[in-house]
This record gives C-alpha cells, structure tokens and sequence, in this order.
C-alpha cells in the first residue's frame, strides 16, 4: 500500500463544513521546516486533492498548518484583537505507507484533532 495524507475541516460553531480555509503542509527534519505546498478547502470542508499525495508520499514528520483566524474573519465571527485562534500547527508523524487523515473540528475558541480513517 501506498502512503497519502488527506484532511477534513468542520466548523463546530456554525454546524457547517469550513469553507475557504487555508492550509499549509510543511515536512519537518530537524530545525528545517521546508513548505510543501498550500491548499484551500471546497465546500465540503476537504481539498480538492490529497494534501500529500502517493506518488510524493515518504515517512517523516510532518505539519499542517490551519489559518483558522482568516477562516473566522471571513466567516463573520466577531473579531477579537488578537484572535484567541489564529494559526493552528498540528506536527504529526507518517511512519508507515498509508492513509493518513487529519481532521480538524474548530470553533473559535477551541479546536480537536485526532488520527482518522
């Protein structure tokens, strides 16, 4: 089997899948964060594609990084200065070839992640 990473982003708050956030992949080794590539969420809350893909897939440590506070704004929650959510990293390891899901449930005070299917 091969390794991919997907991810899921719900909106707790508002009941609806989170439309329209961004998301970073980075691959970590060491100090060295190395951005892999940035994606948007369609309306069912996913990516369009597999956020780390088959044929790129290796083992290692990686981040996901939720742009939650630009999310909120654009979503009309009402501002807080600063935001108590903003940018939510979640660094998390692939240490076997396969499927990977990182689902993040988010509201604006509070966000829950876990290792999916």
């Amino acid at each position: 089997m091969t390794g991919y990473l997907t991810t899921h982003v719900l909106d707790t708050a508002r009941g609806c899948p989170a439309q329209g956030m961004r998301i970073d992949l980075l691959r970590i080794d060491g100090d060295t964060r190395s951005l892999l590539r940035t994606v948007i969420t369609n309306a069912d809350g996913r990516t369009d594609a597999q956020i780390l893909p088959a044929d790129q897939f290796e083992t290692g440590t990686y981040e996901l990084v939720f742009h939650a506070g630009a999310y909120l704004d654009a979503c009309g929650t009402p501002p807080e200065d600063p935001r108590f959510l903003d940018i939510i990293p979640i660094r998390f390891g692939m240490s076997h070839p396969t499927h990977y899901h990182v689902p993040l449930l988010l509201s604006p005070f509070g966000y829950a992640t876990y290792r999916g299917s």
